[in-house]
């Protein structure tokens, strides 16, 4: 019914942090570009930002599939109060909530357990080639 709700608020304030230490990250690369030319080095891998965008674009994707079904199946309206559940009384709220505490957080967990691993893999992949240069320096 409203599960996509709870995967969509993770998505606003996720979101709202990726543009937020996005624009920290540029003005640190800024004075860092100002005091010290090797800001070139680190420019090539992707900040901590730019993975958290990573984790904002799979929440989005999944929130408007989910939408875009909750609206095939009529369980979305383009009218107040937008879900059907909350025009039915208080027993298809009970159950809309409920099904949002359950299926709604378990999704948004999985996701960020899937970009948590995402991340793991990519700090290994950026791990490497230093530990490979490392090795054929030595």
């Amino acid at each position: 019914m409203a599960c996509f709700l709870v995967p969509g608020a993770e998505a606003v304030i996720v979101t709202a942090a990726a543009f937020l230490l996005k624009k920290y990250e540029q003005n640190k690369a800024q004075v860092k570009l100002g005091a010290d030319s090797a800001a070139a080095e680190t420019e090539a891998k992707p900040g901590f930002a730019r993975k958290l965008f990573w984790l904002a674009e799979l929440l989005w994707g999944g929130v408007l599939l989910l939408a875009f079904e909750h609206l095939w199946h009529g369980e979305v309206v383009p009218f107040f109060p937008f879900l059907t559940a909350a025009t039915e009384g208080a027993a298809a709220v009970s159950e809309m909530l409920g099904e949002m505490a359950s299926v709604g957080v378990l999704m948004a967990v999985l996701v960020t357990a899937v970009w948590g691993a995402m991340v793991a893999v990519s700090a290994a992949i950026e791990k490497r080639p230093a530990a490979e240069a490392a090795e054929v320096e030595a």
